[in-house]
């Protein structure tokens, strides 16, 4: 049986903000309960310990007097940053409402409080690196660019009491312990999947699990934008793809597709949060959404029916039509315009229907396209059967029983100068079922609790592939059994933290028994923020969580 019955949280926090400040007229005089001697007593004894954050960071340095946020404090941003001062209101957004504190953000020096500040000499930070001092007065945090910024303010929302993630005012003290962080990113992609094609999920709900995984530092965002069961996303010149194809989904449900404009709010969103969006269009197989939508798609003309199963592999384009490639080249081409990131994923996987003569025609002619349109190709590993291209990212997602010639040509791929970015199903497919109690997900590769999901070395997880051929990590969500962000949260969470940590943080800080300590005290934020999570016996959460949290 499911754990417990999550709790819906869809509007953006934003929102939630900006009617708190306004009813409390930037006042530090809202109604926030007082906290009492023994509160501030017991806060004290429970300060979170600097490094006890999730991803691990690279440096932690304890010591000197705890940073104390107070009424009068504001967030003091780099002078003449615009990206600094929307970051700087990014945080105000967060703490304003559980404290009751105003917060204003300036770029001036107004004394106590929270800094971010941009430097372009901090070059040892990369692009994403950060370091974080906090003193009693003050805590500073420093990044080389914004996105280091961004992640070094994930840090700072870990480092307060759990309660900060409420969206009411909540008792103080509002302490961070003493010391400085150094951290950088172990790979440079750190990816989630999010399917919307088995099921459709409103963009409210699309940017509310946006917002959960930019708190781990993940910053590549992979969208299933078509499958069997449906196509998401309007195209213009091939119109019945979303109004037909994207009519249905699992079960019969009225499924939904994106408009260009929501689409690109998608996006807008994704990197307001630090995130590349990376959208995918499966071919040659998970095709029958497009195929039941024009008829001349099909090799024999006749247009299949629309399909709410989970069957896989069933579906194919037709390799020796010339409009095959018509539809690939104005599909790609108007997803390309519409999404400014690096990688056009085309699948690949599962096209048990496709002989592999025609899987590697349309495979190498859609590879050709992408670059065509100033894209890299990204595609699941099946892609290195084919003739990936120079630059081409395979997505690893075999799994125990994926047999040794199969994962043999992915590591010659990689030799090769293939890229791989790894999402093993039995370990970070997020909707694995946890045992055979949990009532969602799936089991085809194995049951994935919590320990599983997290004990493994993607640098050394595919045996021959050269450990600098993986570029990153990436946790898929499929949603074959999901249906809103209710369900998302129950399968997410807590394996999603695990999956980002693998992907951040330094092989050395890998160990179980440390990670999931830190693990536990990410579970009454989890509860905070209105996210049901199963509550695994692997980790030792605190005695709220367990008693009916």
């Amino acid at each position: 049986m499911r754990p417990h019955t999550a709790r819906r949280n869809a509007l953006p926090r934003l929102l939630g903000s900006l009617l708190l400040i306004a009813a409390a007229g930037f006042s530090g005089a809202c109604a926030v309960p007082e906290a009492s001697a023994a509160d501030s007593d017991a806060a004290a004894r429970t300060l979170r310990p600097l490094g006890q954050v999730v991803p691990a960071p690279v440096s932690v340095r304890a010591g000197g007097d705890p940073f104390l946020l107070t009424p009068d404090a504001g967030i003091m941003t780099t002078p003449s940053s615009g990206e600094a001062r929307e970051i700087g209101e990014y945080l105000a957004d967060v703490l304003r409402p559980s404290t009751g504190f105003a917060l204003p953000v300036t770029d001036k020096d107004a004394g106590g409080g929270i800094r971010l500040r941009i430097d372009p000499r901090a070059g040892a930070l990369g692009a994403e690196g950060y370091s974080l001092t906090s003193r009693s007065d003050t805590v500073t945090i420093t990044a080389r660019k914004a996105a280091g910024l961004f992640h070094g303010v994930q840090t700072l929302r870990q480092l307060f009491p759990a309660r900060v993630e409420h969206d009411s005012p909540q008792k103080g003290p509002w302490r961070v312990a003493g010391g400085t962080i150094t951290d950088t990113p172990r790979y440079a992609y750190r990816g989630a999947m999010l399917d919307v094609s088995r099921h459709f999920f409103s963009v409210d709900e699309v940017k509310r699990y946006i917002d959960q995984i930019a708190q781990y530092k993940i910053n590549t965002f992979h969208i299933h934008l078509s499958d069997d069961q449906g196509w998401r996303i309007a195209m213009d010149s091939w119109p019945r793809l979303a109004t037909y194809g994207g009519s249905t989904e699992v079960g019969g449900g009225p499924g939904g597709y994106y408009t260009k404009a929501q689409y690109k709010e998608i996006v807008r969103y994704a990197a307001s949060r630090y995130l590349e969006v990376v959208p995918e269009i499966d071919m040659p197989g998970h095709t029958n959404a497009a195929l039941a939508s024009y008829a001349e798609l099909n090799c024999d003309g006749v247009a299949p029916p629309l399909y709410t199963g989970i069957k896989v592999g069933f579906s194919s384009l037709c390799a020796g039509k010339d409009v095959t490639y018509d539809f690939i080249d104005d599909v790609l081409r108007e997803v390309a315009a519409l999404t400014p990131g690096r990688y056009l994923h085309i699948g690949g996987d599962e096209a048990h229907s496709t002989s592999h003569e025609d899987y590697v025609t349309i495979m190498d002619r859609a590879q050709a396209v992408v670059g065509k349109y100033g894209k890299t190709v990204m595609g699941w590993h099946q892609l290195t059967g084919a003739d990936p291209v120079k630059g081409a990212v395979a997505q690893y997602w075999g799994y125990d029983k994926t047999s040794a010639a199969d994962r043999q040509q992915v590591v010659d791929a990689a030799k090769n100068g293939t890229k791989l970015v790894l999402s093993p199903a039995d370990r970070i497919y997020l909707d694995m079922k946890y045992t055979d109690q949990t009532e969602l997900g799936l089991k085809w590769a194995g049951l994935v609790e919590v320990r599983r999901s997290y004990d493994w070395n993607p640098g050394t997880y595919l045996a021959g592939a050269p450990e600098e051929a993986v570029l990153g990590v990436e946790a898929p969500i499929w949603t074959e059994t999901l249906d809103d962000s209710d369900d998302i949260d129950a399968m997410a969470f807590p394996r999603l933290p695990g999956a980002a940590e693998l992907a951040w943080s330094p092989a050395s800080t890998h160990d179980w028994d440390t990670y999931k300590v830190r693990l536990a005290a990410l579970g009454e934020r989890f509860t905070a923020q209105g996210i049901d999570y199963y509550r695994s016996p692997q980790v030792p959460w605190p005695a709220s969580e367990t008693n009916g949290g």
